[in-house]
This record gives structure tokens, C-alpha cells and sequence, in this order.
């Protein structure tokens, strides 16, 4: 249900008292998305990984016990990786629904084509 044109102005209003008040917040909030917090959150996992993989190889030979801590850390890390994955998924689900719903199947799918040969730099 869409907003009341009083609802909308109180809105405005709210949102420049607070740019106002804290523009700190408003400019970490707005640099800040789910793409960028989940790729760093899934580098973070590739580097569990990693040294869970360090761990199970050097430590397989000495002591099963630690080479199954280093295993574990992989496990975990990999969920990590999982969950991050499907977060940055849903996110990218989220943002071609709401494009369709926005500007329609067509417009969608011109504007995708546009944004792709801009990314590559290519002309038609």
C-alpha cells in the first residue's frame, strides 16, 4: 500500500533531520550493502578454509586429534562460505524482482543489456 502524500512528507521530513544530525551514519549506511559485507564475510571463509586445509595437512601425520580441529575448521568455514553465498543470491533475487515489478519484463531486460555492455565495454 503505497504512502499518503502526508505520510511521505513526514518521511522527508525524518529523513533530513537525520541527515542533518548524523551525517556520519547516513554516509556508512548508504556506502554499506549486502553485496559488500557478504564478499568480505566470504573471504574471510575462503581463508578458513585454507587454514583448515593447512591444518588437517600438517598435522595428519603427528596427531589425528588437531588434524580433526583443521578439519572442523574447514567444515565451518565452508558453511560460512554457504550462507554468505545464498545471502548475496536472495540479495540479487531481490533486486531483479523488484526491477521487474518496477519498469516491466522488457524494460528489465533492455536495461541488463545495457549494463553488461557497459561492463564490458563493447558496442552493438
Amino acid at each position: 500500500m503505497p504512502l499518503s502524500e502526508e505520510e511521505q512528507r513526514i518521511l522527508h521530513e525524518m529523513e533530513q533531520r537525520l541527515y542533518a544530525q548524523d551525517k556520519e551514519l547516513v554516509d556508512k549506511v548508504t556506502s554499506s550493502s549486502v553485496y559488500k559485507y557478504a564478499g568480505k564475510s566470504t573471504l574471510l571463509g575462503v581463508i578458513g578454509v585454507l587454514v583448515g586445509l593447512a591444518d588437517l595437512i600438517f598435522m595428519l601425520s603427528r596427531s589425528i586429534p588437531l588434524s580433526f580441529v583443521g578439519f572442523a575448521i574447514m567444515f565451518g568455514s565452508a558453511l560460512f562460505i554457504e550462507r554468505n553465498l545464498k545471502r548475496i543470491g536472495n540479495a540479487s533475487w531481490y533486486d531483479a524482482n523488484k526491477t521487474i515489478k518496477n519498469s516491466g519484463l522488457p524494460d528489465a531486460v533492455n536495461e541488463m543489456r545495457h549494463k553488461f555492455r557497459d561492463k564490458f565495454n563493447r558496442e552493438d
